[in-house]
């Protein structure tokens, strides 16, 4: 395949929470895509694909930074919408991408592959949502000449393939295990190094600075009840192939509880990690988390990193790639940094992305 015909596909990499891209100073620093290996988006580019890293909230809902994708492709004003500004309680507006669109010509009508890391994986499928069936709410709280093109809907067919990795696509239990009265955290040994180490890593909240309604932050959306009912909102389109990569860096023991792989597994994500491997009782909303929730990331679970709950889908097989049904690949022995390109564990992940945009690239569809 040579480099003009893989051009004609857009790759939009997402980043997660806390995270960083392209029009953010951090990423000229230290790359969120590659980390200390260098800048993934680069390396692709000079295999021919047409990649890019988008920069979104870092602590802001799905809704927000799906809204902030779509105005950097499109290169326009972030509008977040009336309804959703007036509810939540911030600006309607926010940057104009009008001179720096991330993706020049766009509106073109290129298709787009969408990639997202941990919470990217939510912002990229609400995004997806957004674009092919719009927000009734927005159309009906706003005159049609006041309305953003994304809320209208009629996009779908746009988003050639959709990929998640270690995304807590159902939630997951770095956030509700702490606000379960009955889950003794005391008698889960950790060593004091971890204790340590986890200071610099608090997976319960991010700051709220703008007033803004709790709901509207990614916080929210990561709780299980939450995300599971986030995803009763977002459709599995049709035409769009869909790949979700869970990861694991944890060993069951035997007394059935998880603990993390020290040498597979960042510092900081050791702590988290322990105690959700030991972990197990039910939501607020009432979902039991039994011991399949216990494998995990460090900061993801691995059953819940896999296809949106309620959505159709099969264990990934080469020879039956489908359109409209989500593919769950293999477990990606690895933390939840592993596939952005670790920190203190450096991991080489160019090799995955070739092979994964290497696959994508030979289904049917990406070239017209």
């Amino acid at each position: 395949m040579n480099k003009a015909d893989r051009a004609l596909i857009d790759y939009i990499f997402v980043h997660g929470l806390s995270g960083w891209g392209s029009y953010d100073d951090a990423y000229r620093l230290i790359p969120y895509w590659g980390m200390l290996g260098g800048d993934l988006i680069r390396y692709l580019r000079r295999k021919g694909f047409s990649c890019y890293a988008a920069s979104v909230s870092p602590e802001g809902s799905a809704w927000d930074r799906a809204c902030e994708l779509y105005a950097q492709l499109t290169g326009t004003v972030t509008d977040y919408g009336k309804e959703h500004s007036t509810r939540c309680g911030h600006a309607r507006y926010g940057r104009d991408f009008s001179k720096e669109p991330l993706v020049p010509g766009w509106n073109a009508g290129r298709k787009i592959v969408l990639l997202g890391h941990s919470f990217g994986g939510a912002t990229i499928r609400l995004f997806s949502e957004l674009l092919a069936n719009g927000s009734a709410e927005e159309r009906e709280s706003t005159e049609p000449e006041d309305l953003s093109p994304l809320f209208l809907g009629g996009q779908g067919d746009r988003i050639h393939a959709l990929v998640t990795l270690a995304a807590p696509t159902n939630g997951t239990t770095a956030y509700d295990m702490h606000a379960d009265k009955n889950f003794d955290e005391s008698s889960v040994p950790i060593p004091k190094s971890d204790v340590r180490a986890a200071k610099l890593f608090d997976s319960r909240k991010t700051a709220q600075r703008d007033g803004r309604i709790p709901s509207d932050y990614a916080a929210f959306d990561m709780h299980i009840d939450n995300a599971l009912a986030l995803n009763e909102k977002i459709s599995t389109l049709p035409g769009t192939y869909y790949f979700a990569f869970p990861c694991s860096a944890t060993k069951q023991m035997p007394d059935g509880n998880w603990r993390p792989l020290r040498r597979r597994m960042e510092p900081l994500y050791r702590k988290t990690s322990a105690l959700m491997g030991a972990y197990s009782g039910a939501t607020a909303g009432g979902t039991v988390i039994g011991g399949e929730w216990k494998e995990n990331d460090g900061l993801v679970n691995t059953v819940s990193a896999g296809a949106p709950s309620g959505a159709p889908s099969v264990p990934f097989s080469p020879e039956g790639t489908k359109p409209g049904v989500w593919n769950v690949m293999p477990v990606h022995k690895g933390d939840h940094m592993s596939l952005q390109g670790g920190m203190m564990k450096h991991r080489n992940i160019r090799p995955f992305y070739l092979d994964l945009l290497e696959r994508i690239d030979r289904l049917p569809g990406t070239r017209g």
